[in-house]
């Protein structure tokens, strides 16, 4: 049984991840990471195993006790017929409710945000989301990140040269 796996990469959970928000960690600092299901239609579920979605602008927010995600570019399907849907609806994420409850009192906080950081399929193809509660970076803390991240790279090498 050969699988194409469509440019998506499995990582060592089984996990088929379809869509990573790189941008996220550069521009946050995530306090904690939820997983959230999603309610798709079946039209978008054939585009996510195209790999065809965007996460990148896209954030979630609570609303009449709910979460949804705000946003997200999920293209038309082009062989559905009568049943496509809206690239860029408000999608409901699948939460217990002490998790909406726990999500809705950190994104009031100051600063706090709620964002997609990865979207994916686990091991019974189920559409999966990751959501982390961030609070946005100053240029500075940028700047010591990529500081960090070179001197880690550099001692790695230094390292790796006197073995």
């Amino acid at each position: 049984m050969s699988s194409k796996s469509g440019g998506a990469k499995r990582n060592t959970e089984g996990e088929k991840v379809i869509a990573d928000n790189r941008k996220a960690n550069y521009l946050f600092s995530i306090d904690e990471i939820f997983e959230a299901g999603i309610m798709l239609l079946g039209s978008e579920v054939k585009s996510l195993r195209l790999n065809r979605v965007n996460i990148a602008e896209s954030y979630a927010s609570e609303e009449d006790g709910e979460i949804f995600l705000i946003n997200s570019n999920i293209p038309e399907y082009k062989n559905a017929t009568f049943g496509n849907h809206k690239p860029k609806r408000k999608r409901k994420l699948l939460l217990h409710l002490r998790e909406i409850n726990k999500l809705k009192n950190s994104s009031q906080k100051k600063g706090m945000t709620l964002v997609p950081l990865k979207l994916y399929f686990n091991k019974k193809g189920i559409a999966k989301i990751s959501i982390g509660v961030g609070k946005g970076k100053k240029l500075h803390d940028k700047r010591q990140d990529e500081k960090r991240k070179d001197w880690d790279k550099q001692k790695a090498r230094l390292l790796k040269d006197s073995n």
